[in-house]
């Protein structure tokens, strides 16, 4: 199943509703989230610094982790960025692609 970065930081109001309600219960309300969806958290890391959560997550594919990131960022709580992740082996078959492409002004 492919993974995506989720970097979530909450907005003010996002803070207060995770001073009430603890990190523990954040986290159980995202994996309720992920289930309906076919999605799980691989890992899930509060941080200090631009952004508040780390997430890795298994998704089914694209579209499902932009309904997940759209709907997640629609509530004003929290503002996630999504990021695609890559395997090592894909990365490695993307390497033997050829791409004809010309820069610009060349």
């Amino acid at each position: 199943m492919p993974k995506y970065l989720l970097q979530a930081s909450y907005t003010a109001e996002g803070t207060k509703g995770l001073l009430e309600e603890g990190g523990s219960k954040r986290r159980a309300a995202v994996e309720k989230a992920l289930q309906g969806i076919g999605a799980k958290i691989d890992v899930f890391y509060y941080s200090l610094g631009d952004e508040d959560a780390i997430l890795i997550v298994d998704a089914p594919d694209n579209g499902t982790a932009a309904a997940l990131s759209m709907t997640v960022n629609a509530t004003g709580a929290v503002r996630v960025k999504t990021s695609v992740l890559l395997t090592i082996e894909e990365l490695d078959a993307a390497t033997k692609k050829t791409v004809k492409y010309r820069a610009p002004g060349r």
